[in-house]
């Protein structure tokens, strides 16, 4: 089965500043893996477009749009103690927002999965704040989008990126046709995602401690899964695909490894057959993780 990527060369503008984590490296890293034959699954690419004004609006208000464009095209700026911005910022952020938003009718016109390679990340991206690297709510947006243009009624959301998508949550936490899932180490940034924190009965954080057997991350990650579409099945299934929580990323502590997270893809696969899949990548600091890890999700999405 064909894989769709969306990605854009702004991306690679973006700019952090010397020695961020959130560098360009990481999208250079995937170009070369999408380039290489030893991949052995079939890539269709596709150029991420801009999100408009319009849709980013949906859930980030006006004021927090002109800001981060504002800053950045006045010569750049910090938006927080971790985010920064330069004047190409502007439109890596619009082409991350809008691949989200273009995945979700990939992956209802062809019944194929679709893997966005994007940077800025959103997952922590507030209604009115930058934050964590990212922009704007990047698979927010796009589950708003799947349900504004009636592609899907119930859109589940799993981040399995190792710090808790605490953005993503705060968008989507009282809207019951929008579930999210969080497994994230804990204690560590944002500080965020406690169990207790449910929204409207529609979020499942699954706090863990550090240093764990790998094996206990995945089954916990998937009773939440199972919790979750009880007597629910959603249209549509996203995962704010982060891969620093594999075994030496520089940032945290969990122990996963690249072919956890086959396991993982392949165990939704057997819950939800048939619900298309958007997959958009969030961190990942260590560049050959990074790499195994997005290789291991896209060979199981091809399975």
């Amino acid at each position: 089965m064909p894989i769709h990527i969306l990605s854009h060369d702004a991306c690679l503008l973006h700019d952090n500043g010397p020695g961020h984590p959130e560098r360009p490296d990481r999208l250079r890293t995937l170009t070369s893996l999408f380039a290489d034959d030893a991949l052995g699954v079939e890539l269709k690419h596709h150029e991420a477009p801009e999100a408009t004004r319009q849709q980013i609006e949906r859930l980030h208000p006006p004021a927090h749009y002109d800001h981060v464009r504002d800053t950045a095209l006045s010569g750049g700026g910090r938006l927080d103690p971790d985010t920064s911005v330069i004047e190409a910022s502007w439109e890596a952020g619009l082409r991350a927002a809008g691949a989200g938003i273009r995945a979700v009718h990939l992956a209802f016109s062809t019944g194929e999965p679709v893997f966005a390679a994007v940077r800025p990340p959103g997952h922590h991206a507030e209604a009115a704040q930058a934050m964590g690297f990212c922009l704007f709510g990047n698979i927010a947006l796009a589950a708003v989008e799947a349900r504004e243009a009636g592609l899907a009624e119930r859109v589940l959301i799993l981040d399995w990126d190792v710090h808790h998508g605490n953005g993503t949550q705060a968008l989507v936490e009282h809207e019951p046709a929008i579930r999210f899932i969080s497994l994230h180490q804990s204690p560590l940034y944002p500080g965020t995602g406690r169990e207790d924190e449910r929204g409207v009965g529609n979020v499942w954080n699954v706090p863990r401690e550090p240093g764990l057997p790998p094996e206990q991350y995945v089954e916990a990650l998937l009773a939440a899964v199972d919790a979750s579409i009880e007597d629910w099945t959603p249209d549509l299934l996203m995962l704010s695909a982060g891969y620093d929580a594999m075994l030496g990323d520089p940032l945290a502590g969990f122990t996963l490894r690249a072919d956890h997270y086959a396991e993982i893809v392949a165990e939704l696969r057997q819950r939800l057959p048939g619900v298309p899949i958007v997959a958009m990548l969030e961190g990942g600091y260590d560049l050959d993780n990074l790499r195994a890890g997005v290789a291991a999700t896209l060979r199981a999405l091809d399975a």
